[in-house]
């Protein structure tokens, strides 16, 4: 045998093995260190590549929804609605993945997992829904995972069945299946079950497909349901989730002009004396009596005398006129005073504990403006804008001109207005208003309200923010994210069958997860030309459409008695009651009927909780388009008391002539199993009780209707399985 050749040695530079420096002059050589030169540095390695941290998980989870701007803004919810967690998980290979929606409470435990389901194999998108139980700052995560028993069960199923590799897919099963009965902490009944399961995979005096069965069988999978066998776990961030009480989704408000209740006509003078808080409270048990949650009045401050606007916005008022309440301000005080013709804060007081007893919640006109007389103009003229002859700038939105409001200007010293209108929110929190209406939010800066409404939600949790924004969809939906509760919306304008249609899908699509539409069919400043020309039909069209189209609907006093006139030229009442007072005859309101509508829609939202819910709303086909379809359900899962709920709405349109149609009914979308009746498409699949008439339909899934708007506008129907 021949001994190996010893290893050749290196030849060693003089650096140690590494080449040595070389001057920056490649072409003249290095001279060798002398006495007088210090010997050069050896040079140091290179340094080594930093390593990559994968942002991506072993199993991928991307696309987590609902997070707003990419958690910039959390997303809401209130108290016991279910929160729809969606997102895209996916792997190499073939080997099955599963995923997980966990809600984290408030101090920070995982509160609730949830095992997400496919809703798109081809798209590898999953869903799942998630319901907090208590107000508070929450946030959600998705854990993607590997799940082995789902590979194994599903190559298992098909190998065995052909006869391939069957004692070794068995083995492999059973190794998996013990490998799961073992982990820590497992239930005793979950370990048996798997246990069991192994020795019957393990029982060779059974056929391979009765072993197989041991292994699959419905045992296994409820065991795996409560405790997951997870493999290489990946968790996508932790995302924001605002949870708020109910009434932020869910109520109905009523608007009216305090002083207008109870008026007293002079007839020296021949003009209205101004009601009371006390006689206004006189007005609360008829609106409790309709059904309403909330009442909300307009201004009740002083109200300024110069530019004071008269009748119908007239720039020359009588004297008698008692001006608009949106001009605030007055010598007897501004934002934190009431109108000495309306009362005390004692009077304001019993308001509100009358409403309170009533089941009512108090709502108040936050108008962050004031009139020429304001008391801010005099002690702080450095928050309005100064124009270059010196005069002050009123509010304009030409071609309208409002000469006796003054906007305030939040860039001239906003520490200060800020303060002082936290202040203000203070003394009316303090005396038990928990809602405000703002006027016109979007024509102040958007990081005033976000700090405003922080700061209050901080402190009182209650309150709540209602934006009256009619405006462009970016002011309006970033008004929404960065805190308000509610919004005023599109719908006052949306009247035909394809602008409801999609306006209805739009609210209660992906924006619902941080915008809370409000639909209000008229306010004290819109009268739409479908209302004014459709008569009493038409107010109950959108009352139906409102009531039953958003969670958070409103009707302004006066609706009852169908006030539908016009003022020539613009989209609102003649004889506005902006710039007079106005009583009304509620005895009237009874023989119109509305009254009843509206008692009868809000007792319906009362009893079913598909109308108190934003998400789960359906658009149906129907032959004719003056005849809208549309449906909510809540099923089992989504809701706290696990009990399914739907309601089918449809609404003839057309406030002047009966309509019918064909409605093609999507059954899934409202909970209602497919034909069971041997596949006949006409056949009967359940029972539509009429919520508004009483009458009882069986329905299919192409039932007929005809509505006449002399009898009836609408059906609003409880569907019942048969």
């Amino acid at each position: 045998m021949t001994p190996s050749t010893p290893p050749r040695p290196r030849k060693q530079s003089p650096t140690g093995g590494r080449r040595a420096a070389r001057p920056a002059d490649r072409g003249t050589p290095a001279a060798p260190p002398t006495a007088a030169q210090p010997t050069a540095e050896p040079p140091t390695a290179e340094p080594p590549t930093p390593r990559h941290e994968p942002v991506v998980g072993r199993i991928p989870v991307v696309g987590v929804q609902p997070v707003i701007e990419c958690g910039r803004w959390p997303a809401k919810a209130v108290v016991g609605e279910a929160v729809e967690i969606t997102a895209t998980v996916f792997r190499e290979g073939h080997d099955a993945v599963a995923a997980t929606a966990v809600l984290v409470a408030p101090d920070g435990t995982d509160h609730t997992a949830v095992r997400m389901s496919v809703v798109n194999a081809g798209l590898d998108a999953y869903r799942a829904d998630l319901l907090p139980d208590a107000e508070g700052r929450w946030a959600f995560r998705v854990e993607a995972w590997s799940d082995p028993y789902a590979t194994w069960e599903h190559d298992a199923t098909i190998k065995i069945g052909a006869g391939v590799d069957v004692e070794l897919m068995l083995a492999e099963g059973a190794v998996l299946l013990e490998r799961a009965a073992d982990r820590p902490g497992l239930p005793d009944a979950v370990a048996q079950a798997l246990h069991d399961a192994v020795t019957g995979l393990r029982d060779t005096r059974r056929p391979p497909q009765a072993r197989l069965a041991a292994g699959t069988s419905a045992d296994v999978h409820a065991a795996l349901a409560a405790a997951p066998f997870r493999e290489h776990v990946s968790t996508s961030p932790t995302y924001p989730l605002l949870v708020q009480r109910e009434r932020a989704l869910y109520g109905s408000w009523y608007e009216f002009f305090p002083r207008s209740e109870g008026a007293t006509w002079d007839a020296t003078a021949k003009t209205w004396r101004s009601g009371t808080l006390r006689t206004a409270a006189e007005r609360l048990p008829a609106i409790a009596e309709m059904g309403f949650d909330v009442v909300y009045l307009t201004p009740v401050h002083p109200i300024g005398t110069t530019y004071r606007k008269g009748r119908n916005n007239s720039l020359t008022p009588a004297p008698t006129d008692p001006g608009s309440p949106y001009a605030i301000g007055s010598p007897e005080g501004g934002h934190d005073a009431i109108h000495p013709e309306l009362g005390t804060f004692d009077d304001f007081d019993a308001f509100v504990a009358r409403a309170r007893a009533l089941g009512m919640e108090v709502a108040l006109d936050l108008a962050l403006q004031c009139s020429p007389d304001h008391p801010w103009v005099t002690e702080h003229p450095e928050w309005f804008t100064t124009r270059v002859d010196g005069s002050i700038a009123y509010a304009e939105n030409p071609p309208k001109k409002y000469q006796d409001i003054y906007p305030l200007n939040f860039d001239n010293d906003p520490e200060g207005i800020y303060a002082e209108i936290r202040r203000v929110l203070q003394v009316w929190i303090d005396h038990g208003v928990t809602a405000f209406r703002v006027d016109n939010p979007h024509t102040k800066p958007l990081v005033f309200w976000e700090r405003l409404i922080a700061e209050v939600n901080a402190a009182h949790p209650e309150v709540l923010f209602l934006a009256e924004a009619f405006t462009r969809p970016a002011m309006m939906h970033t008004l929404a994210r960065i805190g308000f509760h509610q919004s005023y919306t599109y719908f006052t304008w949306r009247t035909t069958k394809a602008e409801l249609a999609e306006y209805l899908t739009e609210v209660s699509g992906p924006a619902a997860a941080y915008m809370r539409p409000s639909f209000w069919p008229t306010t004290h400043d819109i009268l739409t030309p479908y209302m004014q020309h459709g008569g009493t039909a038409a107010f109950a069209v959108r009352a139906v459409l409102a009531a039953t189209g958003a969670p958070t609907w409103g009707i302004y006093s006066g609706y009852e008695l169908v006030e539908n006139v016009p003022r020539p030229g613009v989209e609102e009442q003649i004889d506005n009651e902006k710039y007079e007072i106005k009583p009304r005859d509620w005895a009237a309101a009874d023989a119109i009927g509305i009254s009843r509508l509206l008692a009868q829609l809000n007792d319906v939202r009362r009893e079913h909780r598909a109308l108190q819910r934003l998400r789960g709303l359906t658009v149906h086909p129907t032959t004719n388009d003056q005849v809208l379809c549309f449906s909510r359900h809540v099923t089992a899962e989504q809701s706290p008391d696990g009990k399914a709920d739907a309601v089918i709405v449809v609404v003839n349109l057309d406030p002047h002539h009966p309509q019918e149609s064909t409605i093609d009914l999507d059954l899934a979308a409202i909970g209602v199993p497919e034909r069971r009746s041997g596949g006949d498409p006409s056949a009967p699949a359940f029972a539509a009780h009429d919520l508004l008439s009483g009458a009882v339909y069986a329905w299919g899934a192409h039932p007929y209707v005809r509505l006449d708007p002399l009898e009836q506008v609408a059906h609003v129907v409880g569907v019942r399985t048969l």
